[in-house]
């Protein structure tokens, strides 16, 4: 396991809050829309955010927009994202901690994770399991 981040959502504002923490935290921004994703972005979807990252020495703060329509609350818009060194480690923690909860999205291939699951276990808590691919920042 590399390391254990926070990842946030929104609901349509991911671009304009995450460039008001850039201002505070430095580093550099990675930005990507849902329709500069591969596979172009669902109806509604273009001018949301898939994925923004920001990066400064060892920390990293990631967040994404819903999808238009998918329940949002605020408060409960976080996920503990754990950044796993092999498939393997994802499908093991995947199967313990995924137990007894609610699967978003089970293990397998994305185009930014060799391996990704996501999931709310038993006690409510979200969780991002991802074996990364190289992505440029």
């Amino acid at each position: 396991m590399k390391v254990i981040n926070v990842y946030l959502v929104f609901d349509g504002n991911c671009g304009q809050a995450m460039e008001y923490y850039h201002q505070a935290l430095g580093g550099e921004i990675f930005k990507m829309k849902f329709s500069d994703a591969p596979g172009g972005a669902p109806p509604g979807a273009q001018d949301r955010y898939i994925h923004i990252a920001i990066r400064n020495g060892n920390a990293l703060l990631m967040a994404s927009d819903t999808m238009p329509g998918m329940p949002f609350t605020q408060g409960t818009n976080y996920s503990a994202a754990i950044a796993c060194d092999s498939n393997e480690e994802v499908d093991r923690l995947f199967q313990h901690l995924s137990a007894g909860g609610h699967v978003h999205m089970p293990p397998q291939e994305t185009f930014w994770a060799h391996r990704f699951a996501g999931f709310t276990d038993k006690f409510g808590v979200n969780w991002m399991l991802n074996h990364e691919k190289p992505m440029p920042m």
